[in-house]
């Protein structure tokens, strides 16, 4: 969370430069596994992801917080943990970033897409042309087995494909998977936890990641984070791909799956913290307060301070 003091200005530009970093290289590494094979299985891609995110937060976390994902903003500020009043200008970063970085990257691997649908004998902005798409934008479920290999795009396939997600699937997965990532963002941040990494932390959220990329990108690609998907989306309709990439084949999908069960699994997974796991720290250290109360209370000339600061603690 951003300190009070940073100037909103600051914050702005911390969370442009943190969601660029996280999808210029997390999305490179999408970019590079699908265009030229040299990243291969979801640990590896995983893993740049969730590298990816340690090395944003360790860069702009002391500015902003490094939220560097609308559904934690949202999910902070939902249970009073940000304030609303700048959510708004949180989530324009983010895009900012995310479409940025998908900028340069486009710039980087103009020739790796172009070759890459000459090879598969597509025609981006085409049903076909989701086997490039799908380094900007995120599909359900995931059509990476369309884009290996070395034969061309074959339609009943990408039907078959289709057949293996549902949409409500695909939400519940985000739902879920944001609300893990959600709920372990404010566990190893938690003050009060006795076991919180502290300094740390961008490690072990950057290892959720990639535990969750590893069971979920199958079947969604693994958004987690609106900015991540709508902003590099936003871009390749620009770009050419046009309505493969926005709205996309499931017209819906891209609202429903991407943006909305990542947004409701933020606040869902903060609040299931926070009503659950968090009120037990509070209860150890009310304990741990009486007991030196009761400590000192016993000790001679200290008894009038002590039941001062037991008076305080009530």
């Amino acid at each position: 969370m951003a300190s009070p003091t940073r100037s909103l200005t600051a914050c702005f530009t911390a969370e442009v430069i943190g969601t660029f970093l996280l999808i210029f290289f997390g999305l490179g590494a999408v970019h590079v596994a699908v265009l030229t094979g040299d990243l291969a299985g979801l640990w590896q891609v995983g893993s740049v992801w969730g590298a990816s995110i340690m090395l944003a937060i360790y860069a702009v976390g002391g500015v902003s917080g490094a939220h560097i994902n609308p559904a934690i903003t949202v999910g902070l500020a939902t249970w009073g943990l940000f304030p609303w009043s700048r959510v708004a200008p949180y989530l324009v970063a983010q895009l900012t970033g995310a479409m940025l970085a998908a900028a340069v990257l486009f710039a980087f691997f103009q020739g790796f897409l172009t070759e890459k649908e000459n090879a598969k004998g597509v025609v981006r902005g085409e049903r076909g042309s989701i086997i490039t798409a799908m380094c900007y934008g995120e599909y359900f479920p995931n059509p990476g087995p369309l884009a290996g290999g070395t034969a061309t795009y074959d339609e009943a396939e990408h039907r078959r494909l289709d057949g293996r997600v549902s949409e409500l699937t695909a939400c519940l997965a985000e739902i879920l998977g944001t609300a893990i990532l959600a709920m372990m963002v404010v566990a190893v941040t938690e003050e009060r936890n006795p076991l919180g990494p502290q300094r740390l932390a961008p490690v072990f959220i950057g290892l959720t990641v990639i535990a969750l990329i590893c069971v979920i990108a199958p079947i969604t690609q693994a958004c987690f984070n609106p900015a991540r998907d709508f902003g590099p989306r936003l871009f390749a309709y620009f770009a050419g791909w046009g309505e493969v990439a926005l709205p996309g084949p499931r017209p819906t999908g891209f609202l429903t799956v991407y943006i909305l069960s990542p947004l409701v699994g933020a606040v869902l997974g903060i609040g299931f913290y926070r009503k659950t796991i968090r009120p037990v720290f509070l209860t150890d250290m009310e304990e741990e307060a009486t007991a030196n109360v009761e400590i000192r209370v016993q000790e001679p000339g200290v008894k009038g301070r002590a039941i001062g600061n037991a008076q305080a603690l009530t």
